[in-house]
């Protein structure tokens, strides 16, 4: 940062190990911590999807949390209107994100940040992000230690993410109303190598969380069956 004359003030930030480790937390757990790194087109269900795994891993007594593109947007990567109204034009011109290349590679940068900052504390952290381009997963697959990223592309059509439109993007996109829209005006970039591709197009959300919890097991990541506590409501 700069002093008060403008020049740049040497930075001194150090990394300080915690008293209770990773490991700690995992065997507490009863399972690994990881990244599920769900991407896909606008309405391929990302977002359902994620959150169907996360029911089914919390009923196994998992310690899971959904980072969604749409809540974080609200707050952590806000856009510059959401920002002003509460912070000012300036902060809001620093640090509001829109949805341009650069914006979005900012957007991704950070929420891998947090979800690598929650895979230490021994969560399974489930990111529901259109994230189009593979730069910008693989910097994020390059902060964690290997086996810890899983990328899960759900796959979708481009004419059935649009019949289905649930929030009418679409729609103002090829009218023009908006731009840098994926899958219109602005490139998706499949991933070459994901851990898993489920296909949204064909299955049900039910039972593509079924595949997904299935590759978990099979990947060492959790305990097979219902190894772990099972939460159970009061009857």
């Amino acid at each position: 940062m700069a002093d008060s004359e403008g020049n740049e003030e040497p930075v001194d930030v150090r990394w300080h190990a915690h008293a209770v480790s990773r490991a700690d937390r995992e065997r507490a757990a009863g399972h690994a911590g990881c990244v599920l790194w769900f991407t896909g087109l606008s309405g391929s269900g990302k977002s359902t999807l994620a959150n169907a795994v996360d029911r089914l891993l919390h009923q196994r007594g998992c310690r899971t949390f959904v980072l969604d593109g749409d809540n974080v947007r609200h707050g952590l990567n806000a856009a510059p209107a959401l920002l002003q109204e509460q912070y000012g034009a300036e902060a809001a011109a620093r640090f509001g994100l829109g949805f341009g290349a650069a914006d979005r590679a900012e957007n991704i940068r950070r929420i891998g940040a947090v979800a690598e900052l929650f895979v230490q504390a021994g969560l399974i952290t489930l990111t529901a992000f259109v994230s189009p381009y593979r730069r910008d997963r693989d910097a994020v697959r390059g902060l964690l230690p290997p086996g810890d990223f899983v990328e899960i592309f759900v796959k979708a059509p481009l004419e059935v993410c649009e019949r289905r439109d649930p929030k009418g993007l679409y729609k103002k996109a090829r009218a023009g109303q908006i731009t840098n829209f994926t899958g219109i005006d602005d490139p998706y970039e499949e991933p070459l190598a994901p851990e898993l591709v489920v296909d949204s197009a064909s299955a049900t959300p039910d039972a593509l969380a079924a595949e997904v919890v299935a590759w978990l097991e099979g990947a060492g990541k959790i305990p097979a069956g219902s190894s772990t506590t099972e939460r159970r409501e009061p009857a």
